[in-house]
């Protein structure tokens, strides 16, 4: 599975959980950008099948080959755009160019703040800035590693931002979540990540879950207002860090898969980064 990371820094002042802003600004300055259709209609639509747009923001599959990687209580309004597998990689022209519209055009919140003062870097390769894309760039889509050479029986997982995931049909809360949870949802999405290729990968391929040592968690609510349903959400999850021991090298990997695909939902709002810490 191949990912392209772009990377955004901009001048603009920050509200407390940009994911909610920065996708919906993302968004309406895609479909602008992308759209042919007459109407402005995606129901119906002849191309929808083809359509980036579509595909990211009115398409309802399981999981999505996209995620916002975000701070929380950021100064600056600054993010990050993963996009996985080559179907959403080759659309990358199409993805800068919507960055570069909602700094300049579109702007973000209530405000429509705008600024043509930010920065889009791919690998450390400065793709725009001085408000223009640069010219002979090539970016370059990095392997998603899902084999790790390297094993630690004992980490420290970080959720930097809210963690959503379900059990029973209700969102866990800070002294209900196990290793099995975080695994399971973790194992789910590595899953849709690989369907093409292992048609038979199944749960119980987890043949040992670690178990948790020490638990350091809390709920961090925000709320979104959003536009399909007409009103505000709350949009929050867990925060904090746990310690796992007894890790296996697949339990291992299926984390450090995580660092870089997101855990749990709403990843494409920022929800769900996770940072593993070996403790040898």
């Amino acid at each position: 599975m191949e990912y392209i990371k772009l990377d955004v820094f901009s001048d603009i002042e920050a509200p407390p959980f940009i994911g909610s802003m920065v996708r919906g600004a993302l968004g309406a300055s895609l479909k602008k950008i992308v759209c042919i259709n007459p109407s402005y209609r995606c129901l119906g639509c002849f191309a929808a099948e083809e359509c980036i747009y579509f595909k990211m923001y009115e398409k309802q599959p399981l999981y999505q080959n996209y995620r916002l990687d975000i701070e929380i209580f950021p100064q600056k309004l600054d993010f990050s755009i993963f996009l996985f597998g080559g179907e959403y990689t080759s659309k990358t022209p199409y993805i800068l160019s919507a960055i570069e519209k909602m700094f300049k055009d579109l702007g973000f919140g209530r405000e429509r703040k705008k600024s043509s003062n930010f920065l889009i870097k791919s690998d450390d390769q400065i793709i725009y800035s001085n408000g223009k894309f640069q010219k002979n760039i090539l970016i370059k889509p990095k392997k998603l590693n899902l084999k790790n050479d390297s094993l630690c029986r004992k980490i420290k997982v970080k959720f930097k931002t809210p963690l959503r995931v379900k059990k029973r049909g209700r969102f866990v809360k800070p002294d209900q979540l196990t290793a099995e949870d975080i695994l399971i949802s973790a194992f789910k999405k590595r899953k849709f990540f690989l369907s093409q290729e292992k048609k038979d990968l199944n749960i119980t391929a987890i043949s040992e879950f670690p178990v948790i040592r020490n638990k350091k968690l809390s709920m961090l609510d925000f709320e979104r207002y959003s536009n399909k349903q007409k009103t505000k959400m709350k949009f929050g999850g867990l925060v904090g860090e746990i310690i796992l021991d007894g890790l296996t090298p697949q339990t291992y990997e299926l984390l450090r898969f995580s660092e870089i695909a997101g855990i749990g939902k709403q990843t494409t709002f920022g929800l769900g980064k996770i940072k593993v810490e070996d403790l040898r």
